[in-house]
């Protein structure tokens, strides 16, 4: 086997723990440590250091010497600064999904539906983690289907964000993914039928939804 470099350990350590902090693993208010998880990846502790470090740039971890990491709760203020973002965002986007060709819509619609069916089984079988993924990428399709390049990447900086914060709504309060599955549904629906009036009001409800409880 390979030897594992200081560089790729470290890499790996970053996505591993991250991943713990978007999907709520690893949830706001929490603490972590070095060794912790190193054991969990059967790392020495200098990558978990330096990946530490880097997420304590972000704003995702602080860190207390000889007492460990402490997962940084989202900042009071802070979703609704990202839901009112994204909903103009979205709103935009929506309005050039509906100008799309029949066959570039109907494609668009097929794999929101299968997002969809993905999430009902996240929800199902109590995977929040993997229902907070879908949810990011379900929104995420829709922006980029809107075809504005900077929109898009802009859209992307909001996701880890809006990942973490489903994750934990949903994580304390289990009845909340089904709300937002149907949610989705209709959204899908009325980019079917190329409905912007419908699409926006079922937009401002969903992500209204979502601001209960952040």
């Amino acid at each position: 086997m390979p030897r594992t470099t200081s560089g790729s350990a470290t890499e790996q350590a970053y996505r591993h723990v991250k991943r713990l902090l978007l999907d709520g693993s690893l949830p706001g208010g929490s603490m972590t440590s070095e060794g912790e998880i190193a054991e969990q990846l059967g790392v020495s502790r200098t990558p978990v250091r330096e990946a530490f470090l880097r997420l304590e740039t972000e704003g995702l971890l602080r860190l207390y010497p000889k007492r460990g990491a402490l997962v940084v709760p989202v900042a009071p203020g802070e979703a609704d600064d990202v839901l009112d973002a994204r909903l103009l965002v979205e709103a935009h986007a929506a309005q050039a999904v509906v100008r799309l060709s029949d066959t570039e819509l109907a494609t668009l619609v097929a794999l929101l539906r299968d997002l969809v069916t993905a999430q009902e089984a996240a929800v199902a079988d109590g995977n929040v983690a993997e229902y907070a993924t879908l949810d990011a990428r379900f929104h995420a399709e829709i922006v980029a289907a809107g075809g504005n390049g900077l929109l898009t990447g802009f859209h992307a900086t909001l996701r880890e964000r809006q990942q973490r914060m489903i994750a934990h709504s949903v994580r304390w309060d289990p009845g909340r993914a089904t709300t937002f599955v149907d949610g989705h549904r209709g959204l899908v629906d009325a980019l079917e039928l190329r409905d912007t009036r419908t699409y926006l009001r079922r937009l401002h409800r969903h992500l209204d939804d979502a601001r209960v409880g952040l």
